[in-house]
This record gives structure tokens, sequence and C-alpha cells, in this order.
């Protein structure tokens, strides 16, 4: 049987960096008492850093967060035309960590201006996804295992 998985080249690297600055909000895979659970979440691509997300606490997947860090965030939306399975889409498995939100409030309310409206609620956070593992299938017949360093992550 032939390997399906092709190997990373610059189109794929580029194609991967335009899906992370592109999204807006991702697919949470998260562990909650032992089951899978996959929710909805606003991110953004901040470069060298990761995938964040803004989470409150108040949520079922902070809580998994917070009990087992493990995760995976699923990107990329379909096109209006077409079989959605055609389409690109990335997804990053790995451990996610909270960051200083302080320290990052002006990049992500100029991204994400309507954040400003919760984005200082205490119950809030930004946790971020460093992935350990890169999945790109980049449309039917391109899939891609990329590197962190392939997203110029260390």
């Amino acid at each position: 049987m032939t390997d399906p998985i092709r190997p990373t080249d610059d189109d794929a690297r580029t194609l991967a960096l335009d899906l992370l600055s592109g999204a807006s909000y991702a697919a949470l895979g998260t562990l909650s008492e032992g089951t899978p659970m996959v929710t909805r979440a606003g991110v953004l691509w901040l470069p060298g850093t990761g995938l964040a997300m803004l989470v409150s606490d108040l949520s079922d997947h902070a809580r998994a967060l917070r009990a087992n860090p493990a995760c995976s965030l699923l990107v990329g939306e379909p096109g209006p035309k077409g079989d959605p399975l055609t389409h690109p889409r990335l997804t990053l498995r790995g451990s996610a960590t909270t960051l200083d939100k302080a320290a990052h409030r002006g990049t992500w309310l100029a991204a994400r201006p309507k954040a400003t409206l919760y984005f200082d609620f205490t119950d809030f956070h930004i946790w971020c996804l460093r992935p350990a593992e890169i999945f790109l299938n980049g449309g039917f017949g391109k899939a891609f295992r990329l590197t962190p360093g392939d997203i110029g992550l260390p």
C-alpha cells in the first residue's frame, strides 16, 4: 500500500500558515472525564507562539483543559461550493498552556475588537496550543504531516 502522506513542501507550509492566520474560530477537542468533547472556540494565531484561544473558566472545555491540557484544534472551513471534504483543513494536536492575558490584550483586541465586551472579565484566560503534531489536509489527495518548525514554531 502506498503511503498517502506527501512530503511536506513550501506550498503545504504556506497553506498551513494561511489557514492559521485566517482562522477566527476552531473546533476544540478536549477530554472531559475521559470522554472526547468537541466545541467551538475563538482563536488567534500568534506567530512564534501558537494558536491561542480566549476561554471562560465557566465553560466545560476550560475545566477539561485544566484537568488534562491535551487537546486538538481544527481550523479551515469549507467554501460555499463543492464537497466540504475537498476543502483544506489543518489539525493541531498537543498540550495547551495559559498565557499572560494582559501581555496579549492589545494584539487580541486589535484582531478581535468584538472581544472588548468580555476580554477583561476575570473568568476569561488565553490558552495556547503549541502543537506537537500537525496534520494538513490540503484537499482531495493532498495530505501532509508538518512539524512545528514548518509553521514557524520552535
